[in-house]
Protein backbone atom coordinates (compact mmCIF):
# COMPACT_ATOMS: atom_id res chain seq x y z
CA UNK A 1 0.00 0.00 0.00
CA UNK A 2 1.23 3.51 -0.94
CA UNK A 3 0.49 6.07 1.57
CA UNK A 4 0.81 9.81 0.69
CA UNK A 5 1.10 12.23 3.89
CA UNK A 6 0.32 15.77 2.14
CA UNK A 7 0.02 19.05 3.31
CA UNK A 8 1.79 22.62 3.55
CA UNK A 9 5.49 23.17 4.68
CA UNK A 10 5.36 22.76 8.61
CA UNK A 11 1.86 21.33 8.86
CA UNK A 12 3.53 18.26 10.39
CA UNK A 13 3.93 15.54 7.45
CA UNK A 14 7.18 14.27 9.01
CA UNK A 15 6.64 14.65 12.31
CA UNK A 16 3.12 12.23 12.04
CA UNK A 17 4.88 9.95 9.23
CA UNK A 18 7.96 9.01 11.66
CA UNK A 19 5.37 8.04 13.88
CA UNK A 20 3.12 6.09 11.46
CA UNK A 21 6.13 4.35 10.29
CA UNK A 22 6.59 2.43 13.54
CA UNK A 23 3.09 1.44 13.98
CA UNK A 24 2.62 0.41 10.26
CA UNK A 25 6.33 -1.02 9.86
CA UNK A 26 6.54 -0.20 6.79
CA UNK A 27 9.17 2.07 4.56
CA UNK A 28 9.30 5.61 4.60
CA UNK A 29 10.31 8.17 1.71
CA UNK A 30 10.75 11.99 3.06
CA UNK A 31 10.56 14.83 0.24
CA UNK A 32 13.73 16.42 1.86
CA UNK A 33 15.78 13.41 1.94
CA UNK A 34 14.66 12.19 -1.91
CA UNK A 35 15.25 16.04 -3.21
CA UNK A 36 18.43 16.10 -1.48
CA UNK A 37 20.11 13.07 -2.90
CA UNK A 38 18.51 14.03 -6.29
CA UNK A 39 20.21 16.71 -5.77
CA UNK A 40 16.97 18.92 -7.40
CA UNK A 41 16.03 21.85 -5.47
CA UNK A 42 13.49 23.27 -8.23
CA UNK A 43 10.24 24.07 -6.61
CA UNK A 44 8.34 25.20 -10.18
CA UNK A 45 5.86 23.30 -11.19
CA UNK A 46 7.99 21.12 -13.55
CA UNK A 47 10.25 20.61 -10.28
CA UNK A 48 7.26 19.42 -8.63
CA UNK A 49 6.56 17.43 -10.57
CA UNK A 50 9.45 15.62 -11.19
CA UNK A 51 9.56 15.50 -7.37
CA UNK A 52 5.74 13.72 -7.41
CA UNK A 53 6.90 10.93 -10.04
CA UNK A 54 10.01 10.26 -7.85
CA UNK A 55 7.85 9.63 -4.99
CA UNK A 56 6.18 7.55 -7.18
CA UNK A 57 9.21 5.76 -8.30
CA UNK A 58 10.13 4.81 -4.64
CA UNK A 59 6.59 4.06 -3.65
CA UNK A 60 5.92 1.32 -6.45
CA UNK A 61 9.29 -0.14 -6.23
CA UNK A 62 7.99 -1.08 -2.02
CA UNK A 63 4.59 -1.97 -3.63
CA UNK A 64 5.86 -3.92 -5.72
CA UNK A 65 7.41 -6.26 -3.64
CA UNK A 66 4.57 -6.27 -1.61
CA UNK A 67 5.87 -4.02 1.19
CA UNK A 68 3.99 -0.79 2.45
CA UNK A 69 5.68 2.57 1.93
CA UNK A 70 4.65 6.36 3.42
CA UNK A 71 5.83 9.25 1.61
CA UNK A 72 5.75 12.75 2.54
CA UNK A 73 5.87 15.88 0.72
CA UNK A 74 3.83 18.78 -0.08
CA UNK A 75 2.32 17.47 -3.20
CA UNK A 76 0.20 20.51 -3.70
CA UNK A 77 -2.07 20.50 -6.64
CA UNK A 78 -4.20 17.45 -7.90
CA UNK A 79 -1.92 17.30 -10.50
CA UNK A 80 1.04 16.25 -8.06
CA UNK A 81 -1.46 13.82 -6.17
CA UNK A 82 -2.45 11.98 -8.90
CA UNK A 83 0.57 11.65 -10.26
CA UNK A 84 2.22 10.05 -7.38
CA UNK A 85 -1.01 7.68 -7.34
CA UNK A 86 -1.90 7.15 -3.62
CA UNK A 87 -3.85 3.93 -2.30
CA UNK A 88 -4.37 6.15 1.18
CA UNK A 89 -4.25 9.64 1.00
CA UNK A 90 -4.00 11.62 4.28
CA UNK A 91 -4.01 15.31 4.55
CA UNK A 92 -2.87 17.52 7.23
CA UNK A 93 -4.69 20.84 6.99
CA UNK A 94 -3.16 22.28 10.39
CA UNK A 95 -1.79 25.53 9.41
CA UNK A 96 -3.18 28.15 7.12
CA UNK A 97 0.41 29.15 5.75
CA UNK A 98 3.55 26.93 4.94
CA UNK A 99 6.35 27.47 7.19
CA UNK A 100 9.95 26.25 7.98
CA UNK A 101 10.33 24.68 11.38
CA UNK A 102 13.55 24.87 13.25
CA UNK A 103 13.83 21.03 12.76
CA UNK A 104 13.49 21.39 9.21
CA UNK A 105 16.02 24.24 8.92
CA UNK A 106 18.45 22.48 10.97
CA UNK A 107 18.24 20.07 8.36
CA UNK A 108 18.44 22.09 5.43
CA UNK A 109 21.51 23.79 6.79
CA UNK A 110 23.82 20.35 6.83
CA UNK A 111 23.25 19.90 3.35
CA UNK A 112 26.06 21.22 1.19
CA UNK A 113 25.07 23.58 -2.81
CA UNK A 114 22.05 24.01 -1.30
CA UNK A 115 20.87 26.55 -4.26
CA UNK A 116 18.97 28.80 -1.84
CA UNK A 117 19.57 30.31 1.54
CA UNK A 118 17.76 27.65 4.40
CA UNK A 119 17.90 30.92 7.04
CA UNK A 120 15.68 32.86 4.34
CA UNK A 121 13.76 30.49 3.12
CA UNK A 122 10.86 30.64 5.37
CA UNK A 123 10.22 33.89 4.06
CA UNK A 124 11.33 32.89 -0.21
CA UNK A 125 8.67 33.62 -2.64
CA UNK A 126 8.62 30.28 -2.18
CA UNK A 127 6.52 29.53 0.61
CA UNK A 128 4.48 31.90 -0.50
CA UNK A 129 4.26 30.43 -4.09
CA UNK A 130 3.26 27.24 -2.32
CA UNK A 131 0.60 28.49 -0.27
CA UNK A 132 -1.15 30.27 -3.04
CA UNK A 133 -0.82 26.92 -5.18
CA UNK A 134 -2.17 24.34 -2.67
CA UNK A 135 -5.57 22.68 -3.72
CA UNK A 136 -7.38 20.83 -0.82
CA UNK A 137 -7.53 17.40 -1.69
CA UNK A 138 -10.72 16.55 -3.19
CA UNK A 139 -10.17 12.41 -2.19
CA UNK A 140 -8.80 12.30 0.93
CA UNK A 141 -8.99 9.39 3.19
CA UNK A 142 -7.56 11.38 6.38
CA UNK A 143 -8.36 14.88 6.35
CA UNK A 144 -6.12 15.60 9.85
CA UNK A 145 -7.09 19.09 11.15
CA UNK A 146 -4.74 19.61 14.70
CA UNK A 147 -1.68 17.52 15.54
CA UNK A 148 -2.15 13.79 16.61
CA UNK A 149 -1.01 12.55 19.92
CA UNK A 150 0.64 8.62 20.13
CA UNK A 151 -2.94 6.99 20.65
CA UNK A 152 -4.27 8.76 18.20
CA UNK A 153 -1.70 7.91 15.57
CA UNK A 154 -2.12 3.97 16.75
CA UNK A 155 -5.51 4.58 16.14
CA UNK A 156 -5.24 6.00 12.78
CA UNK A 157 -2.75 3.15 11.74
CA UNK A 158 -4.99 0.13 12.92
CA UNK A 159 -7.58 1.82 10.69
CA UNK A 160 -5.04 1.94 7.77
CA UNK A 161 -4.23 -1.23 8.32
CA UNK A 162 -7.89 -2.49 8.59
CA UNK A 163 -8.68 -0.55 4.78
Amino acid sequence: MKILVCGLPGSGKTWLSERLVKYLNCAWYNADFVRKYANDWDFEMEGRMRQANRMKTFADFEKNYGRWVVCDFVAPTEKTRTAFDPDYLIWLDTIEEGRVVSEKLQQLNEINNLPFDAKSLSTSKKFDDTTKMFEKPSNANEHITSFLNDDEIKQLAAKIKNV
